[in-house]
């Protein structure tokens, strides 16, 4: 990845661009996958190849992944990675006006279905799944009565914990202990609300 910081995505447009169903799918796939072909994360997401490379020469128009270094020997392959460690959406920069509120409500929406449907997909294969990741993985609700300025701490140290195990995981994998590892999903939503 270029950037080993997050992009916090503040412009309409680009939000706008990764807040199509297909493109969320392709950046989380290829975020996963470090670097990949238009053809290997079309066998991921189920697409044909020429409708991905449209959409992976969207995000990158907005800075969103970029290309790689070439990993094959076909010179005729465009490889992409990710521009950044991740993204983040912050509701403050689009309050400025209704399109931007509203881009940004639907947005999360999305995110938020996509997530779901993940956890799904894991609970219908979860038999499948030795009992060992069954045991690790979990879901969990917590209810606390916090201030703004609490829930914004707690949001930030969960970030840190869940920041520290992404680097962990990856450094452990390129220097070669790649045995057991599997793709981990970790969705955290932090947000008040009354009964």
């Amino acid at each position: 990845m270029a950037s080993k910081e997050s992009r916090r995505v503040s412009d309409l447009e680009t939000l706008k661009a990764f807040g199509h169903p297909l493109r969320m799918r392709l950046y989380r796939a290829l975020y996963i996958a470090r670097t990949a072909t238009a053809s290997q994360l079309a066998d991921q997401v189920d697409e044909a190849v020429s409708l991905v490379s449209y959409h992976l020469r969207r995000l990158a128009d907005h800075g969103l992944i970029e290309e790689a270094e070439q990993q094959g020997t076909d010179a005729r392959e465009r490889w992409w990675q990710p521009a950044s460690k991740g993204l983040n959406f912050h509701e403050e920069d689009f309050t400025d006006a209704p399109e931007k509120a509203a881009t940004h409500a639907a947005v999360g929406r999305l995110s938020f279905d996509q997530h779901i449907e993940l956890y799904r997909r894991y609970l219908d294969s979860a038999p499948t799944w030795p009992l060992e990741w069954r045991s690790a993985a979990s879901s969990s609700e917590y209810l606390a009565r916090l201030t703004a300025e609490e829930l914004a701490a707690l949001t930030r140290e969960m970030h840190e914990v869940v920041d520290r195990y992404e680097e962990l995981g990856r450094a452990r994998e390129e220097a070669g202990d790649t045995e057991g590892r599997e793709n981990v999903a970790v969705h955290l939503y932090t947000f008040p609300f009354r009964p």
